[in-house]
């Protein structure tokens, strides 16, 4: 059975089927509010703090995917040649850096003006490329920021798609 099936008859709060997939995933999750749920997602290389918002205002589905780092000062501008590099990549979501909360940051913004609402599959589309993507330059960021290597350098293990599943 497909994700959307049970959700056919009813109009879902985004977070509400956010929600349902946490459930169905078995992923830890605590409901923030209405509007919000944070979840913990486990990768091959660590687990991942996934945060799904949903602002009325913009009719848009924020996420957040992030986990802490914290590089040597001296490497930061590194890093941020890397982020570009990496961001160069990515066709949906960006990745940025966090300095005062020493956290790397995959986001995305899923906009569905005019009362649009969002597949199960969507959502859960939107949850598995961030972790992919994640997982897929964490070793590239770990390359620049703790083996100095170049951002070049880095990007030659991060070259292929991952593949797998969150």
């Amino acid at each position: 059975m497909a994700l959307s099936e049970q959700f056919l008859e009813e109009d879902l709060h985004p977070i509400d089927i956010v929600e349902h997939l946490a459930e169905h995933h078995d992923w830890d999750f605590d409901r923030i509010g209405d509007d919000q749920i944070a979840m913990a997602v486990e990768g091959q290389w660590r687990t991942y703090s996934i945060t799904l918002a949903w602002s009325h205002y913009d009719e848009t589905l924020r996420m957040v995917c992030s986990f802490e780092m914290e590089p040597p000062s001296e490497r930061e501008g590194v890093l941020y040649e890397l982020l570009n590099k990496m961001n160069d990549q990515c066709w949906a979501g960006a990745f940025t850096y966090w300095a005062n909360q020493k956290l790397m940051v995959y986001r995305y913004g899923l906009v569905l003006a005019g009362g649009q609402m969002a597949s199960p599959e969507q959502i859960d589309t939107l949850i598995n490329a961030a972790v992919l993507s994640a997982e897929r330059f964490y070793p590239a960021i770990q390359l620049v920021t703790w083996g100095n290597r170049t951002p070049e350098e880095a990007m030659q293990v991060a070259i292929a798609e991952a593949y797998g599943r969150a």
